[in-house]
């Protein structure tokens, strides 16, 4: 192997930027289980700081010792972004890639407020950084029964589609009858006002701004509101059918290993998958 050979464009030594990847992309290692943890406390942290902040009260009373932490965690997450940047394969495609993005998002809010008059009310995204703990915590190996809730969705959706224009038919005739019953005198300014109403009491929220005052409008309401936990039923019944014969169709290979993507760092849970969803990069 020639000289060049043993180093990458970045100038840096090849073993090393292997050892980088191991260490933050699979977690396998003892350095990489303490990387993981060391960056969640991290990540729980300044989420918590975050938090903090919003407090008016304290804010005012421990600004300076609030902003100093923010800036160090800023600092710690953005080595953190360029060392993934530096040992993925594709830079540009780990760049892009959800993770890529939420990593990158978690510390541009910081900059902006320095950079940009009136940015400190970007600070807020900076809560995206717990997003970060599914990637860290492999939670993204359990979302594949996300894939269950869009199958079983999309196998239901006739039903859940003339479910709704049901529900919402009830709403409009309900809310123009107790416009007619109730009028401005109580609140029911309009039938807009009156579908507002409709909406709360089918669905048993009931916030008590707008209330009916005649007997028979209260007996209109008495009765959509026994109408609205019947409605609750429905879809339950038709989405978990649904759902038990999705769920059978996917247990199949669900406890599968994860691959981690040398591309773009992503995590692929399907176990036939051989090339990375996100990138296109081959999984090893």
């Amino acid at each position: 192997m020639s000289l060049l050979a043993r180093f990458d464009f970045w100038g840096f030594p090849g073993p090393a930027r292997d050892t980088t990847y191991r260490i933050i992309f699979q977690a396998e290692t003892r350095s990489g289980k303490l990387f993981d943890v060391v960056l969640i406390l991290a990540i729980l942290s300044s989420v918590t700081v975050v938090m903090l902040d919003s407090v008016p009260y304290i804010a005012e009373s421990y600004h300076q010792p609030l902003r100093i932490a923010e800036w160090i965690f800023t600092i710690l997450f953005t080595m953190e972004y360029i060392a993934r940047l530096w040992c993925v394969a594709s830079k540009k495609k780990y760049a892009l890639s959800f993770f890529g993005l939420i990593d990158l998002f978690a510390v541009i809010p910081t900059y902006l407020s320095v950079l940009i008059p009136g940015g400190e009310v970007l600070a807020v995204v900076r809560i995206l950084r717990v997003l970060r703990v599914f990637r860290i915590l492999k939670l993204v190996q359990y979302m594949g029964g996300a894939d269950v809730l869009v199958a079983t969705l999309k196998a239901s959706r006739f039903k859940i589609v003339v479910f709704l224009i049901t529900v919402m038919s009830i709403v409009v005739v309900v809310g123009s009858v107790i416009y007619l019953i109730e009028g401005p005198e109580h609140g029911f300014t309009s039938i807009p006002r009156g579908l507002y109403w409709s909406v709360v009491t089918l669905t048993t929220v009931g916030y008590g701004d707008v209330t009916p005052q005649t007997g028979l409008g209260q007996t209109l309401a008495a009765f959509l509101m026994i109408m609205g936990y019947a409605l609750i039923a429905v879809p339950t019944g038709l989405f978990s059918a649904e759902f038990v014969q999705q769920n059978a169709a996917h247990r199949q290979g669900s406890n599968a290993p994860v691959q981690s993507c040398p591309g773009c760092g992503s995590l692929e849970v399907d176990p036939q998958a051989e090339y990375c969803r996100y990138c296109g990069q081959k999984l090893t």
